[in-house]
């Protein structure tokens, strides 16, 4: 039986920042820090669908506790203000759609590589003790499969493959894949760096699909809530690509429980670099989850179909049994939980009766 490692987190008056706090899963970081009596400072831009109905609601629940300053991360001066006073980083603003990083690579370069590098120098500069953890994510492991890997049964792609049989491990080598990718593996790799070569207490999580309340899904991000607000809708829904690629997803509970445990043991987690995800026991197929909300919903949504999108996987699925081991933390909501819960908050967002309303 392995032994949970003991919470090295010590309390401190200082704030903790959350970086793109206002965001899906900066929201409910925030929101989780805040509730155990943690003070959090969220640096955010302000630009994303959502952001602001995420602040709102961080301080009806969190008054004083949150403080919320509009900025940017590539803001050399701001983040030298903030980073003398806080007594840990959340790093998780971002540009996150591959779609965005090919209409300007440049911009998206420089919010993700820079701004991290930024984040990483004012801390080293400022106060280098305090943990940092960085959200990164599976576009780094790029394609990973050749053609002949992976064989199509019944409603998914199957990984022939036996090195990833039990998914991808953070051993798998890097094969950064459009400009997106290739941004946040050059973060990613600064981050883990920084560990070594400076010793700053980094951590890097490597996401899989994420999804549950406070995420406005659209096309580009965030696929399962944006499949569950176009059903809701009545709207059709855009695949990309035959819709048998399958992916692990992770609800926000479960995903949150990981962060705040890797934060509170960087004794033990520093320097690490873990893969977050729902792992093979929560991988689905996109075909999967139009079935799911179509059994949620009572009727199945309608779907079109288009071209597979750069940078797009077929196969991807989380080896997460690494970020177990540290942290003794295994998922424990299951698709279908999650879907409804997922629901019932993105109807009470869109003024519509969720399906258990519908037939209380």
């Amino acid at each position: 039986m392995t032994s949970t490692p003991p919470i090295e987190f010590r309390r401190s008056h200082q704030p903790i920042l959350v970086t793109g706090g206002c965001g899906f899963i900066g929201s409910n970081i925030a929101d989780a820090l805040a509730g155990r009596g943690e003070r959090v400072v969220i640096l955010d831009k302000m630009l994303r669908h959502g952001g602001e109905t995420n602040a709102h609601w961080l301080k009806s629940r969190h008054g004083d506790r949150i403080e919320i300053v509009t900025g940017d991360v590539r803001d050399r001066r701001l983040l030298d203000d903030i980073l003398r006073g806080v007594s840990g980083v959340f790093h998780l603003a971002g540009q996150v759609a591959v779609t965005t990083s090919l209409a300007d690579p440049e911009e998206d370069f420089e919010i993700n590589a820079a701004g991290t590098l930024r984040v990483l120098e004012a801390t080293r500069r400022n106060n280098p003790e305090i943990p940092v953890l960085f959200a990164s994510t599976n576009k780094v492991y790029g394609k990973l499969l050749e053609d002949d890997e992976i064989v199509r049964r019944g409603q998914q792609y199957v990984c022939m493959a036996p090195a990833f049989a039990s998914g991808v491990s953070e051993t798998a080598p890097l094969d950064l894949y459009s400009p997106y990718g290739c941004s946040k593996g050059a973060a990613d790799q600064y981050v883990h760096d920084y560990a070594r070569v400076f010793g700053l207490k980094t951590v890097v999580m490597r996401m899989s699909c994420i999804y549950g309340p406070r995420q406005f899904g659209t096309e580009d991000q965030g696929w399962v809530a944006h499949f569950l607000i176009q059903a809701i809708r009545g709207a059709p829904i855009t695949i990309y690509g035959d819709g048998y690629q399958v992916r692990d997803v992770l609800f926000i509970d479960d995903a949150v429980a990981a962060w705040l445990r890797a934060f509170d043991r960087i004794g033990a987690t520093r320097g690490r670099v873990f893969n977050l995800g729902g792992g093979v026991r929560n991988a689905v197929s996109l075909q999967d989850m139009i079935r799911l909300i179509a059994d949620l919903r009572g009727h199945a949504p309608e779907t079109r179909f288009d071209q597979w999108r750069p940078g797009d996987q077929a196969w991807y699925v989380s080896d997460v049994s690494a970020i177990s081991r540290a942290l003794d933390w295994t998922p424990r909501i299951s698709p279908r939980q999650g879907l409804e819960m997922l629901e019932r908050w993105l109807a009470s967002q869109l003024g519509a009766p969720s399906r258990q309303e519908a037939h209380a």
